[in-house]
C-alpha cells in the first residue's frame, strides 16, 4: 500500500513544524525520516499515526484518504522509544494487548502472538516479565506487539535510542529483517545518519520542517542536493571552504588565505564566490602537485581509520589517511584529490553546483603574487 502526502503542513501556534511536504512511500519500502533535532520528522510521524491531525493538507493511504481519520482507525502498528511496555504482564500477554482490545477470541489472539514472538526470535521469553528482559529483548516485545494486529504501515519512532552501541548494531538489523520477511511499509525516524542509511530503502532528510533530499542512501551521501545535506552526512564531518576567483578563471583562493588553489573541475564560470566540499576519504598523501599543503596539528586512531587534521592557511582540513604511515604532529604534510570527488555549493542558497570538468591535475600553489 502507497502512502501519499500531498502540501501536508503541521503549525503549532506560531512555529511551522512540517511545511507543505509532498512524496509519496511505495508499498513495501523503508524509509527514514533523518534530521537534527527539532526538524520535524516526528511530527510527521505523529501526522501518519492519526495522533496529531494537520494543519492543512492530506493523507492517503493507498486509495483511502485517511487525513481526519483516528489512530485506531489506520490500520497502522508503532513502536516507541520507550518501548511502553506494561511491566505486570509477561511478554505474551504484551504482545497480545491489541488483540484484547480488539476482541480477538484468545486461542487466536494467542496464536498470533506466539507467531510474531518467533518471528521476532523471543519464544522463549514468553513466560518472562518485562523488567527481567534486557533492553534489546523489549525492543523485539514492543516490535512485536505492533505487528500482531497484522498492520499496513510500521511506525518505529527513535526506536535504538536507549540502546548500547552493539544493541544498536543489532537491532537495526533485525528490524530491516523483520520488515523484509513480512513485507510491511515501515517509516523509520531517526536522528542517526549511520541507521538511517544502512537499513533504509529511502532516506528523507528533513529540515526546519522541509525535505532537503529524498533518495537512495548511497546516492544522498554521493550527490547532495545542497550543503546542509553534504555537512549532515558523513563521519568525520565534509571538508567545507568557500573559495574566491582570482583574475585567472580556472585558479581560486581559499578565502581570507593566500593559498591558491587550482582545480580540474569547475563551479559555473560567472560565479565569484563558491563554497568547496570535500569528503576526508577522498583526500590522500601525496607529493606530487597537491591539492592542499600544511601541518598536521591533530592525530585520532579509531579501529582501522587514521584521521588527521591539518592546518591550511587559516583553515582546518580534515583526511583519513594510511594507518600505516608514521606521522606526528608538527609534520608538513600534503594532500591530494580522488577526481570528480569533489562538491561546489553556492555561497548564499546552498544549492549544489554543476561542474566543470576539463584536463590536468589537482594542484596547489602558495605563491599568491602570480595570480594577483
Amino acid at each position: 500500500m502507497d502512502i501519499h502526502l500531498n502540501q501536508l503542513s503541521m503549525v503549532f501556534d506560531n512555529t511551522t513544524a512540517v511545511q507543505e511536504m509532498t512524496t509519496t512511500i511505495k508499498d513495501g519500502e523503508l524509509v527514514s525520516l533523518l534530521g537534527p533535532s527539532g526538524c520535524g520528522k516526528s511530527t510527521t510521524l505523529m501526522l501518519l499515526s492519526g495522533l496529531y491531525k494537520p494543519t492543512s493538507g492530506s493523507i492517503h493511504f493507498g486509495d483511502q484518504d485517511v487525513t481526519k481519520l483516528d489512530a485506531e482507525k489506520r490500520g497502522i502498528g508503532m513502536v516507541f522509544q520507550s518501548y511502553a511496555l506494561y511491566p505486570h504482564l509477561s511478554v505474551l500477554k504484551n504482545i497480545m494487548f491489541p488483540l484484547r482490545m480488539k476482541k480477538v477470541p484468545k486461542k487466536e489472539a494467542e496464536a498470533r502472538a506466539k507467531e510474531m514472538a518467533e518471528l521476532v526470535q523471543i519464544g522463549h521469553l514468553l513466560d518472562r516479565k518485562p523488567g527481567q528482559l534486557s533492553g534489546g529483548q523489549q525492543q523485539r516485545v514492543a516490535i512485536a506487539r505492533a505487528l500482531v494486529k497484522k498492520p499496513n504501515v510500521l511506525l518505529l519512532d527513535e526506536p535504538l535510542s536507549n540502546l548500547d552501541a552493539r544493541l544498536r548494531l543489532e537491532m537495526r538489523e533485525e528490524i530491516r529483517r523483520i520488515q523484509q520477511e513480512i513485507g510491511i511499509t515501515a517509516i523509520f525516524v531517526t536522528h542517526d545518519q549511520e541507521e538511517a542509511l544502512s537499513i533504509s530503502d529511502r532516506v528523507m532528510l528533513m529540515k526546519d520542517g522541509i525535505i532537503q533530499q529524498e533518495s537512495a542512501p548511497q546516492n544522498m551521501y554521493k550527490k547532495p542536493e545542497n550543503e546542509f545535506v553534504a555537512s549532515f552526512l558523513g563521519n568525520p564531518p565534509i571538508n567545507l571552504m568557500t573559495l574566491t576567483k582570482t583574475h585567472e578563471s580556472t585558479v581560486y583562493r581559499l578565502a581570507d588565505s593566500k593559498e591558491i588553489i587550482q582545480l580540474p573541475a569547475l563551479p559555473p564560470e560567472d560565479m565569484e564566490t563558491v563554497r568547496l566540499g570535500i569528503r576526508a576519504e577522498d583526500l590522500f598523501h601525496t607529493t606530487e602537485n597537491p591539492l592542499f599543503q600544511g601541518e598536521i596539528i591533530h592525530i585520532e586512531t579509531i579501529g582501522r581509520d587514521t584521521l588527521i587534521r591539518m592546518q591550511v592557511g587559516s583553515i582546518t582540513v580534515r583526511a583519513l589517511v594510511d594507518p600505516e604511515q608514521q606521522l606526528q604532529i608538527g609534520d608538513a604534510y600534503s594532500l591530494g584529490v580522488r577526481p570528480g570527488n569533489v562538491h561546489y555549493f553556492h555561497s548564499e542558497s546552498g544549492k549544489r553546483l554543476p561542474l566543470q570538468m576539463r584536463g590536468g591535475n589537482w594542484h596547489a600553489k602558495t605563491n599568491v603574487e602570480e595570480h594577483a
